[in-house]
C-alpha cells in the first residue's frame, strides 16, 4: 500500500501508544544528508519536525529559514526547531520531549562516518522507546563519489546494510549505466531496502517520512538485549553500543560520544581542522586543491576568508567535486575555518601546506 503523509499534522501523535515518530538520517561524507534536511523543512506542509544535529556548523540550515539561535537550539520561521546532540543523544531528545513548542515529527542526523546502529539501539533500547517509535533509517549515497568497495570502510557498508530506505543521489553527474550498477551493488548489500534515484536529494516526502518501514525485531529484541551481539552480521563489530543497555532510568549519562571515536579508528580515517585569522590568497589555494587526492581527503567543508574578496565564502568539497559560495560576513568576525576528513591524512604536511596558502 502506497504510504501518505497528511499535510496537517497527526493527531494520532498525542497518544503516548504512538509516541513520537522518528527518523534517522544516515550516509556517507558528502552524500547530500544536508541538504535533504533542509528539503524536509523546506517542505513541511504543516508538520512541525525537531532536528537534531551534532552541531549547527554541520547542518548549515538555509538562512531564510532562521528566526532565532540560542547555544542549543535553532529556531526556525515554519514552526521547527534544530537541537544539538552535543554529548549525549538521549539527553538531546528529552529536551525536545520536554520543550513547550508542539513537535510532530524527529529527525536525526548522523555524521559521516557514523554506523546508525547504535543511534537506532539508543531508541530501542533506553525509556526513549515510551515516547518514541523509530519510523525508518534513511541512507545518502553519493553515486559520482560512491566506490564499490565503500572506501574501505566498515561505517560505509553498515549505513546501507541497515538502511530501510536508500537515496541514490546526484544520479545527474553519472551516467545511468554507473547508477545501475551501483544499484546492484546496493541490493547485494541490503536486499528489499525501498531504493530511490535522486537529484539534490529531492524526493517525495509521503516516500519518505511516516512510512513505517523500521522493523526493530530485526536487529533488537528488548527482552533479550543482554545477549544482543549481531551475529548475523559478519562485517559488524561494535563494542561501544552495548553501553545502551545500561541507561533505562539514567538519562544524564554521556555515552555517545564514542560511537564515532570507534569508526574512526577502525576504519583509519581523521579529520583535521584550520582556523586562521589570516586572508588565504585564492591562487594560493586553489593551487592546494588542484593537489589534493580525492581518495585521501574524501571530504571537507569550512569558511573561507580570501584577501581578494570582501564576502564571507562557504566552501564544500565531496571527492573530486567543491563548490564555494559567497556570502556577507555580517556581524560575523572575518576568519578561517577548515574542516579536512580522510583516510591516513597527513596532518603535519596539510597544516604546512594550508599555511602557506595564507598572506
Amino acid at each position: 500500500m502506497q504510504p501518505v503523509v497528511t499535510n496537517q499534522p497527526d493527531t494520532t501523535l498525542d497518544s503516548p501508544k504512538q509516541g513520537l515518530p522518528v527518523t534517522i538520517i544516515t550516509g556517507f561524507l558528502g552524500s547530500g544528508k544536508t541538504t535533504l534536511l533542509n528539503y524536509i523543512l523546506n517542505n513541511q506542509q504543516g508538520l512541525k519536525t525537531a532536528v537534531l544535529v551534532n552541531e549547527f556548523g554541520e547542518i548549515g540550515i538555509d538562512n531564510e529559514l532562521i528566526v532565532s539561535t540560542d547555544k542549543d537550539m535553532v529556531e526556525l520561521n515554519n514552526g521547527c526547531i534544530c537541537c544539538t546532540i552535543n554529548d549525549d543523544l538521549i539527553n538531546a531528545v528529552y529536551n525536545i520531549l520536554e520543550s513547550d513548542k508542539k513537535i510532530d515529527y524527529l529527525v536525526v542526523e548522523t555524521t559521516g562516518l557514523a554506523d546508525p546502529l547504535p543511534v537506532a539501539l539508543t531508541f530501542l533500547g533506553t525509556e526513549l522507546r515510551d515516547f518514541t517509535r523509530l519510523d525508518s533509517i534513511i541512507t545518502l549515497v553519493d553515486s559520482e563519489n560512491f566506490s564499490l568497495d565503500l572506501f574501505n570502510s566498515e561505517a560505509a557498508y553498515n549505513q546501507i546494510a541497515y538502511g530501510d530506505i536508500i537515496l541514490l543521489n546526484k544520479t545527474d553527474l553519472v551516467s545511468s549505466d554507473r547508477v545501475d550498477q551501483l544499484e546492484a551493488r546496493v541490493r547485494e548489500i541490503k536486499a528489499g531496502a525501498r531504493v530511490m534515484r535522486t537529484t539534490k536529494s529531492q524526493v517525495p516526502l509521503p516516500l519518505i517520512l511516516s512510512v513505517g518501514l523500521f522493523e526493530s525485531d530485526q536487529y533488537f529484541q528488548p527482552e533479550a538485549q543482554e545477549h544482543h551481539d549481531h551475529k548475523d552480521h559478519e562485517h559488524h563489530d561494535h563494542h561501544a553500543h552495548h553501553d545502551h543497555d545500561h541507561h533505562d532510568h539514567d538519562h544524564d549519562h554521556h555515552h555517545h560520544d564514542h560511537d564515532h571515536s570507534h569508526h574512526l579508528e577502525n576504519d583509519g580515517f581523521t579529520s583535521l581542522s584550520f582556523q586562521s585569522d589570516r586572508p588565504l590568497a585564492i591562487k594560493k589555494f586553489q593551487n592546494f586543491l588542484d593537489n589534493l587526492l580525492p581518495e585521501t581527503v574524501f571530504r571537507a567543508k569550512g569558511i573561507l576568508w580570501f584577501a581578494e574578496s570582501p564576502s564571507r565564502h562557504i566552501f564544500h568539497l565531496s571527492g573530486k567535486r567543491f563548490s564555494i559560495d559567497d556570502e556577507e560576513w555580517l556581524d560575523r568576525k572575518e576568519q578561517n575555518q577548515l574542516v579536512l576528513i580522510g583516510q591516513e591524512l597527513d596532518h603535519e604536511t596539510l597544516r604546512s601546506q594550508l599555511q602557506d596558502c595564507l598572506c
